[in-house]
């Protein structure tokens, strides 16, 4: 009875102790949650520093609780610091991982809703945890991206900046009136509303082969997260309107003439 009697104040001063930084970290909680959004951090990046600085403060109170009640945090730490080494050398591609995402917060060589394209595989950033890096790929799949492969990968970006060029590649025949297929080219983009006039839209000669020649209808869009609909939209009506046009599109085309040289026959092959 006289041990707890003397051991009750102790006991009643961890508590104490838990309770204080319990309100210390709702407290920093709100004021850093302040601070960050003034910051213009994006939500997974805050919700990081915010984990990080709940269990710093928590650790700390719990390991002060612990040295009030005559617990030898010393040990305690000597034996964590052991066990961590060891988990350490046990799990170097987490930890990599881990801190890749450091380096990606850092960074921010993206942010949540940023369509990128890494490791080659294309989709929408929807989440970066301490491991891996979520892509939501246009058929729905979501692909986890381990952080090294982000951090020691070329990322491109298709939301970085204001405006995204699309290029639609066709071939016409080596007969073709190259002015009257870029006339025809530029009068399929849509409504201005949907594509920059600055740089104008264009058509530009790209490859001069034997049996064709190849273009590519070059337009800037203004919301780089529809190219994927524009892009597919536009090849269409291109075709279209060449096809319409009796516009010539071969990917090759043969002269073939019979044994007996009698008659000749034009072959195309797409």
């Amino acid at each position: 009875m006289a041990e707890l009697l003397d051991w009750l104040p102790k006991g009643l001063a961890a508590l104490a102790i838990l309770v204080v930084s319990w309100l210390v970290w709702r407290t920093a909680r709100r004021a850093v949650g302040l601070a960050i959004e003034r910051a213009g951090l994006d939500p997974t990046a805050s919700n990081f520093l915010l984990t990080i600085l709940k269990y710093v403060i928590l650790s700390i109170g719990v390991v002060t609780a612990l040295g009030r009640v005559g617990v030898n945090t010393t040990s305690i730490l000597t034996s964590l610091g052991v066990v961590g080494l060891s988990l350490g050398f046990a799990a170097k591609d987490a930890l990599s991982n881990m801190i890749s995402g450091l380096f990606i917060f850092w960074d921010r060589p993206f942010v949540l809703g940023d369509l990128i394209e890494v490791g080659g595989h294309y989709g929408r950033v929807d989440r970066i945890t301490m491991r891996s890096t979520r892509v939501v790929t246009p058929d729905g799949r979501m692909l986890a991206v381990p952080n090294t492969i982000v951090v020691n990968s070329i990322v491109a970006s298709y939301t970085n900046f204001p405006h995204l060029r699309l290029d639609i590649p066709f071939s016409v025949g080596v007969e073709e009136n190259l002015a009257r297929v870029r006339a025809i080219a530029l009068s399929q983009c849509p409504d201005a509303d949907l594509l920059a006039e600055d740089p104008p839209a264009r058509v530009v000669v790209t490859a001069l082969n034997d049996y064709n020649i190849g273009m590519e209808l070059q337009v800037w869009i203004f919301d780089e997260k529809q190219h994927i609909a524009m892009r597919h939209l536009l090849r269409e009506q291109l075709f279209e309107a060449l096809r319409k046009a009796d516009v010539d599109m071969p990917l090759q085309t043969l002269a073939l003439r019979s044994i007996d040289g009698n008659s000749e026959v034009s072959r195309k092959t797409q």
